[in-house]
């Protein structure tokens, strides 16, 4: 687990440790401007080579009016100091700027000049010539909304960034690296507001994050503009923030901490070396009639696959024959005719998860076996994992929707959160400042269960404001997941897991990860039948630890 700080935290965290004297402002831009260099140069080694035609490489250093700025003039003077020759620009008035953002303002421009970026600044970059970089240091976090500087300041920045500029050598565009975040993308919510008539679909080839990743770099809007990002630590301690403030975690691709958190098992291997079937538990997935039990099957399968001890899969009476021969001899068949049935099931203690509405169907029977789920008159009722048609369900039934316990996972793709949450949807779409992390988490502690808003910027969300993204996005990106049944996999993946113990958050980031490492092993083509059929291999290679 990586820490994810917001805006207001990052900055919380940097005064505290200046105000403790553990470190100064100075070398705080110090050590990001260094970690910057050295990231520019380990994404593209070529530039560390001399220019295409022999000469040095240029760069062009775009500086705003706070400490990112200051970072820039860092940024400038190491690439300098290595032979690059440098076009260094400022936005905004150098009186202004914070303290040690003026002194690396000042340090640069007592042997460089510094050119103002204004109306002027087009005019002097139309007579550049080979540039291999450009920098972008003019706001990074330290802006409270979408950057869109008024008039030429805002058309230099993007024209910058458009396509056939500098097309001379061997580079046909330069390179652009952004510090911490790109100008104009919101830290929190990753929405940007990009000038008319400008391309921004990407607004940087690499994005150097200090410290700690952001939200905006994380999810969906804000990655596809990041580009790469590239994470430098600045040597200040995460967990030293004040855990009042606004905080998310982040699962990323630590095999290790993965397979702690989706396995509890011992060191060699997925299972233990002894124990029953029962032990590691026991997962009911419920189907629809003849002809709709497919995504129950699947779920069915995923759980299996991912080590629920015992699986059974349940059925309207009429759909029996038809899962039995469908589904691996492994996976138990049963009929249920109602919810009297279900609650006469559920009297099996050992049955400790189930997964509702892949498939299931949306009338009054399959309103009173959620019923009968949620409510099934034992002691500690199995855990619920809650998707699709149970989804429906439970948007248009108030009742329903009050019996939900923070145990339960509901697992909504964005058209399903529009249904149980279509505030919270309206406002996701038009509140720029509202993010898809504010969503799941006012979704999570209306519920009073943990959300799982899909998507390649996956958010889970606890009641108590607990929040985690997963984002398959830059080299974890896995588009053929857009595919029929793929969710009612990971459905499956959840409940197993559950079954095996792990609480409902701790389930729903594991089987997100999961996921998405089963899609990047098979590769394109991929169908959710080969999801299942992918885990072996993915947590064998996880219980090595490689």
């Amino acid at each position: 687990m990586t820490e994810v700080l917001t805006a207001d935290r990052m900055r919380t965290l940097e005064r505290e440790a200046i105000e403790s004297g553990r470190v100064t402002g100075l070398e705080l831009m110090e050590r990001a401007g260094k970690g910057a260099v050295e990231a520019i140069l380990a994404e593209w080694p070529e530039l560390e080579r001399p220019g295409p035609v022999g000469g040095d490489r240029r760069a062009v250093v775009l500086c705003g009016p706070g400490n990112n700025g200051g970072d820039g003039f860092v940024v400038a003077r190491l690439l300098r100091e290595r032979g690059w020759q440098i076009d260094a620009f400022l936005w905004g008035d150098p009186e202004r700027l914070p303290p040690d953002a003026r002194t690396n303002h000042d340090r640069w421009a007592a042997t460089a000049p510094i050119r103002p970026l204004d109306e002027d600044a087009w005019g002097a970059a139309e007579g550049w010539t080979g540039v291999d970089l450009i920098v972008d240091a003019l706001l990074g976090i330290g802006a409270s909304g979408p950057f869109a500087p008024p008039g030429p300041a805002g058309w230099l920045y993007h024209r910058l960034f458009e396509d056939g500029y500098c097309g001379t050598g061997v580079i046909s565009r330069p390179y652009c690296v952004s510090l911490d975040l790109p100008s104009g993308m919101e830290a929190d919510t990753g929405a940007t507001e990009v000038p008319p008539g400008a391309d921004g679909s990407v607004m940087a080839h690499l994005t150097v994050a200090f410290g700690a990743p952001k939200p905006a770099h994380l999810l969906a809007e804000g990655a596809a503009g990041c580009g790469r990002i590239r994470l430098v630590p600045i040597g200040l301690d995460a967990e030293a923030a004040d855990p009042g403030l606004r905080w998310v975690r982040a699962p990323l691709p630590d095999p290790g901490a993965v397979r702690r958190l989706a396995a509890k098992v011992a060191d060699d291997g997925w299972c233990a070396p002894a124990g029953h079937k029962y032990d590691h538990g026991h997962a009911l997935t419920l189907s629809g009639g003849m002809g709709r039990g497919g995504a129950a099957r699947l779920a069915a399968r995923a759980a299996l696959r991912v080590g629920a001890g015992a699986v059974t899969l349940a059925c309207p009476p009429s759909a029996l024959m038809e899962n039995a021969v469908r589904l691996p001899d492994a996976v138990m068949v049963r009929a249920l005719r109602d919810a009297g049935a279900l609650r006469e099931a559920l009297g099996d203690p050992r049955i400790n998860a189930l997964c509702l509405g892949p498939g299931f169907g949306t009338g009054e029977r399959e309103a009173a076996l959620l019923d009968a789920a949620l409510d099934p008159g034992r002691e500690g009722p199995p855990a619920l994992v809650l998707d699709a048609d149970a989804l429906t369900i439970l948007a248009s039934n108030e009742a329903l929707r009050a019996k939900l316990r923070p145990a339960d996972v509901l697992t909504p793709h964005p058209g399903e959160f529009a249904r149980i949450a279509p505030d919270l949807s309206q406002r996701l779409r038009e509140d720029a400042g509202f993010s898809k992390v504010d969503a799941a988490r006012e979704a999570a502690a209306r519920l009073g269960a943990t959300v799982l808003l899909k998507g390649p910027d996956t958010v889970i969300a606890r009641p108590d404001g607990r929040a985690a993204i997963h984002a398959a996005n830059g080299d974890r990106a896995a588009p053929w997941l857009a595919t029929a049944g793929a969710g009612d996999v990971l459905a499956g993946m959840i409940c197993g897991l559950m079954a095996r113990g792990l609480d409902g958050f701790d389930a729903a980031c594991a089987a997100a990860w999961l996921h998405v490492e089963c899609a990047l092993a098979f590769g394109p083509g991929l169908t959710a039948d080969d999801l299942p059929e992918a885990l072996p291999a993915v947590l064998a290679r996880l219980s090595q630890g490689t």
